[in-house]
């Protein structure tokens, strides 16, 4: 990893559980940052850099994704496969972070190459420390190769 801290893009349209995750992240993580997006076509536009986020200050390539699957706009397993499809992005985790225990789900988030499925829990503690372990693992154990000089293409 490089010398400043990792970046993190939460994409995620529950508001709640998006300040959740970034107040757990600050706290636990220390000085990670954590850009949020709340719909696919956000995160799309983020990672290939276009419209609002066309500028690379506003969208430094993330060190991790955690990608919920339930949506607006564009669904979280075509941000996914959109993500995996590019060259430039690929080599990015992606780790599905999301309510949803389908098998269907599970198994096409895999198909997509998800780099890991989590379902939020619903206790606090569990969440909490569930959390912690996603950056503790992805952020600090995990080597990850970042290429901020590419622009990636759709």
């Amino acid at each position: 990893m490089d010398e400043k801290p990792p970046v993190i893009l939460l994409v995620d349209d529950d508001r709640d559980h998006a300040e959740l995750i970034r107040e757990m992240f600050r706290d636990h993580q220390g000085a990670n940052r954590i850009y949020h997006v709340s719909d696919g076509e956000a995160a799309l536009d983020y990672v290939f850099r276009r419209g609002d986020y066309s500028e690379p200050e506003k969208s430094p390539r993330p060190h991790l994704i955690l990608l919920d699957l339930h949506l607006p706009t564009i669904g979280g397993l075509e941000v996914l496969k959109q993500i995996k499809a590019a060259e430039e992005l690929r080599r990015i985790p992606v780790v599905v972070l999301t309510t949803s225990e389908a098998e269907t789900d599970v198994a096409a988030a895999y198909d997509n190459h998800t780099n890991g499925y989590l379902v939020k829990p619903a206790d606090f503690e569990r969440f909490t420390q569930m959390i912690n372990e996603i950056g503790s693992y992805w952020l600090t154990w995990n080597h990850t190769v970042v290429i901020n000089n590419k622009q990636a293409r759709p």
